[in-house]
């Protein structure tokens, strides 16, 4: 068995179970293991418990719990909250304003609803630091616009929008606002009035719960169609089984998340600000991608020049570092990301991003050891690339 040093800095990818969501986890799924809609008392304490999971979810975004429905992750709350809002408004309008550096699960469900659907959607740009303009999204509202989507803050270069801004907007020409705030929560205060939100997604596994659970908000008097039909969960509009077990330890994660909150992303900036401005005085030739201060507190990517970003995973994962280079839903593509694209990147630079994500976990040991090793392992890969000159680069 290696007994090789990791140093975990995928944390926008996934987290780890937290041991106390997971200690609550546990007797669910072997003692308390009854069906929620079950009238007996065994299925009566497994419903007691998915709706205090739902009280512990409100409370952590200043919701109602009725605003609370339980679904498989953040993908899937992003597709039924675009989906639902585009079925049930599509006599009012058939236009959709996002941005372009959203997560996949927005995009290609709005490229789904232009294909199929006969929506128009507006991708906004998105400036240097990958911030959109509220103006723009202003000038983008038209007679027909039913819903504007943009996330809280980026998956990739850890950017916050001014969600806040542009859902005053949307109301003020009412229009329904839905947010992406699968990277949020617990990262930054995210409370659904003071965002001006009508519908939120998040997921459990980016602040330590199980994977494979999520939730939608959905403000009360928002009108929504069914993502699965059969039984009565989620109030006849989600039917299936509700994932016990995993509803008990999102709950139990974000209580403990947003509790936290304040000293994790005080923490978490300190050594988010170390591992950038380390990586920048130390090695030549390369960028910070985002927003330097506007961003998300365990976020830092860069661009290193002359060099791929794959081959850069690669030397760091045998040096005991996990790290990526943007979304780890697309990581099977050779494609650059269409975030570091937006941001104004040409494709050579995009290739060499290096994101490295901070967790609960982290130490200012991790971000020492970082920057000891990165420079010596861009300096090989440098002298090894074909693109160290400069003529390559744009």
């Amino acid at each position: 068995m290696s007994d090789k040093r990791i140093i975990y800095l995928d944390n926008a990818a996934t987290t780890g179970v937290r041991k106390e969501v997971l200690d609550t986890m546990l007797p669910y799924f072997s003692e308390h293991y009854g069906n929620p809609s079950s009238i007996h008392s065994v299925g009566r304490d497994a419903k007691r418990a998915v709706e205090n999971a739902r009280k512990q979810v409100a409370a952590a975004i200043g919701a109602q719990p009725q605003e609370i429905y339980f679904t498989a992750g953040g993908s899937e709350s992003d597709n039924w909250a675009i989906r639902s809002i585009a079925e049930v408004l599509e006599k009012k309008g058939k236009h959709i304003i996002t941005s372009s550096i959203e997560h996949h699960a927005v995009l290609h469900t709005c490229e789904y609803l232009e294909k199929k659907r006969g929506y128009r959607v507006t991708y906004l740009p998105v400036d240097e630091f990958g911030r959109v303009s509220v103006a723009d999204v202003k000038n983008a509202i038209a007679e027909d616009t039913v819903l504007i989507t943009i996330m809280t803050a980026n998956n990739e270069i850890g950017t916050l929008q001014p969600i806040a801004e542009i859902g005053k907007i949307a109301h003020e020409a009412g229009v329904l606002f839905h947010t992406d705030a699968v990277q949020a929560i617990g990262a930054i205060p995210v409370q659904v009035d003071a965002l001006n939100v009508d519908l939120l997604s998040m997921s459990a596994h980016k602040f330590h719960g199980p994977k494979g659970v999520g939730a939608l908000y959905i403000r009360k008097g928002v009108r929504i169609s069914n993502l699965i039909y059969g039984g009565g969960q989620e109030r006849n509009l989600r039917a299936g089984t509700e994932n016990l077990a995993s509803i008990v330890g999102m709950g139990k994660a974000i209580e403990l998340a947003v509790a936290e909150q304040p000293a994790y992303a005080a923490r978490m900036t300190l050594l988010r600000d170390k591992l950038i401005d380390g990586i920048l005085r130390s090695i030549p030739e390369v960028r910070l991608n985002g927003h330097r201060t506007e961003r998300l507190p365990g976020n830092a990517n860069v661009s290193v020049r002359y060099i791929e970003g794959e081959s850069l995973l690669m030397r760091l994962d045998l040096v005991g570092v996990e790290a990526s280079s943007g979304s780890a839903c697309t990581s099977g593509s050779l494609d650059p990301s269409h975030v570091l694209l937006a941001i104004g990147l040409p494709h050579e630079i995009a290739h060499g991003s290096l994101r490295l994500t901070l967790g609960i976990g982290n130490t200012e040991e991790d971000v020492q050891y970082v920057l000891k090793v990165l420079p010596g392992i861009v300096e090989t890969l440098r002298a090894m690339s074909p693109l160290t000159q400069p003529t390559c680069i744009a």
